[in-house]
């Protein structure tokens, strides 16, 4: 039986990771791991996982022509950002994310260079690797501790990889709405795979979520007495938390997501002006929790993150980047929210203060800047290479900040104590804005995320667009609070990314945040149909037979 897996077992590819092609979808045969001895102990076991990790910051999962936003996690985290309201892609540029901003990929599932084909691809085969550190657990020789360090870690992988899948490929979320966790999600996977394992059907929200959890907690727990962190990029106890505080935040357990970003926080300090301004390149500093460290001899080339956000840095090399001709901007409304005394206005910049920091005496240089970037405000400084001259700048993803905004959101989402979420915001605020107060109250949410209450939860959630722009994936945040939004001139969105008659943003049930399967997976998974099991490809709207979304009894 033809087979088609994402997800192959990659012991030897996940430290020779530089191919970038459809070989990608072949089974490995689980025999090339037999006797190796590389789940034998933990110590051992140690070498796979370090090698899922690479693969989370690696190039590959596309093929030719798009690699340069195929870029792992980074890339998935600002796929979601600039499919939001907040992270404005200034200019088309090459074409790199600027179909995702404007929702021009579904209809290319068929194609295994875009965006469909991308996460698919990269979340199994982080499953797939997951799968064999999990099942190896229970004969794995060492340390309790040390068996629970990497065995923890699969199964929090694992979880993170289902929740993201989740995020990209169903639609949100939604405990108030039976009937939307018996919505088709994806596929679950919690044994290793080979070239003979039949594929899976397609799971419901809710089942996946059910995983997602199991998963979760399990890894809180074994991680609780193991061992911290041996390097930044390993997930340890308080940034399995933080990624239980997220999954939580989705699912609306409120006081699990408290008590998940309470723990989370031990070991780390809000950055103060100085840490955040100086580029959120560097894994070093006190309040990164999780990221990939970046080291010479492992850039790779010309799609890492930076070149797609630092658009000046290397101006002075005489080098234009990416982000030179397609700058990320911010949204002019969430930046009029920031006071003048708010320290994060530093992480944008105005054409003309652009200019002035990177280009000053530079008159062709600043004439072409001017040119690209037309009418567009504050274009992001916030992301920058900390050695421009080596292409080097860590990659984040956790930062305490987060769950400091996740506790005063799920403080406040539990009623009736207002008093407390405003303390742990003005906790937080006071690294950002020495004026800054709130006495705001209540929970109330706008339809749409531009339409203010005035509320307390708002007030939170305002502060988290601000302080995660362009890290997170803001469409994560839209889609579980079930919200839509609007994109405007007078917000700064040029006008091929706005909404017209064939988008659908200000609908929280829209089919547009939800990916289609790549054609692939069907090809070679006899468990799904492709007339019944794949995503609508409509961006506005709902589909013309509304049962086919469901996961069937017999399922």
């Amino acid at each position: 039986m033809k087979k088609y897996f994402a997800y192959i077992l990659v012991l030897a590819a996940a430290m020779n990771f530089a191919s970038c092609n459809q070989d990608l979808l072949e089974t490995t045969p689980t025999d090339r791991a037999s006797g190796s001895g590389m789940f034998a102990n933990a110590n051992a076991a140690l070498v796979p996982l370090n090698g899922i990790y690479r693969l989370m910051y690696t190039q590959g999962w596309s093929t030719t022509g798009n690699v340069q936003q195929c870029d792992g996690l980074t890339a998935w985290n600002l796929c979601a950002d600039v499919m939001g309201d907040d992270n404005i892609m200034g200019a088309t540029g090459s074409g790199w994310y600027w179909y995702d901003a404007a929702y021009n990929v579904k209809s290319r599932y068929t194609s295994s260079a875009w965006r469909s084909y991308d996460l698919w691809n990269g979340f199994y085969t982080i499953i797939s690797n997951a799968n064999y550190i999990i099942a190896a657990g229970p004969a794995m020789g060492g340390a309790q501790e040390d068996v629970d360090y990497v065995v923890g870690q699969a199964y929090a992988i694992r979880a993170y990889s289902y929740h993201m899948l989740a995020s990209f490929f169903s639609r949100p979320y939604l405990s108030t709405d039976p009937n939307r966790l018996n919505e088709k999600c994806v596929p679950i996977y919690t044994e290793p795979t080979g070239a003979g394992t039949p594929g899976k059907p397609r799971a419901s929200i809710g089942q996946v979520y059910a995983q997602v959890r199991h998963d979760i907690d399990t890894a809180v727990l074994m991680l609780q007495n193991a061992p911290k962190q041996k390097h930044k990029t390993h997930i340890d106890y308080a940034v399995a938390n933080g990624l239980k505080a997220r999954i939580c935040l989705t699912t609306g357990d409120w006081a699990a997501a408290e008590q998940a970003a309470k723990a989370a926080q031990t070991g780390y300090t809000i950055g103060d002006a100085a840490t955040i301004l100086g580029g959120m390149n560097s894994l070093k500093n006190s309040n990164v929790m999780w990221g990939a460290e970046v080291i010479t001899d492992q850039t790779d080339g010309w799609g890492p993150i930076l070149y797609h956000m630092d658009g000046m840095s290397m101006l002075a090399l005489g080098t234009q980047v990416y982000g030179f001709s397609a700058p990320k901007c911010i949204n002019l409304e969430l930046y009029a929210k920031m006071s003048s005394t708010d320290v994060r206005r530093g992480w944008w910049l105005s054409p003309d203060e652009a200019i002035a920091k990177y280009m000053a005496g530079d008159a062709e240089t600043a004439a072409a800047f001017t040119e690209n970037v037309g009418g567009v405000n504050y274009i992001q400084d916030k992301f920058r290479f900390s050695d421009p001259s080596q292409s080097l700048g860590d990659k984040m993803w956790m930062r305490v900040e987060e769950m400091y905004l996740a506790e005063a959101e799920a403080i406040c989402r539990q009623g009736g104590r207002d008093a407390e979420a405003q303390a742990v915001l003005l906790n937080f605020m006071s690294k950002r804005d020495p004026a800054y107060t709130c006495t705001k109250t209540g929970t109330a949410l706008g339809a749409q995320t531009y339409s203010w209450t005035g509320s307390l939860l708002e007030e939170i959630l305002i502060q988290r667009r601000i302080e995660l722009w362009g890290e997170y994936g803001r469409l994560f945040d839209i889609r579980r609070c079930g919200q839509g939004f609007t994109r405007t001139a007078a917000q700064g969105w040029p006008t091929g990314l706005q909404i017209n008659a064939t988008r659908d943003f200000n609908d929280p049930n829209t089919w547009a945040w939800v990916l289609t399967i790549p054609q692939a997976e069907f090809d070679g998974n006899e468990s799904l149909n492709q007339l019944v099991d794949q995503n609508p490809v409509i961006t506005k709207g709902q589909p013309d037979d509304p049962s086919v979304i469901y996961v069937s009894e017999a399922e």
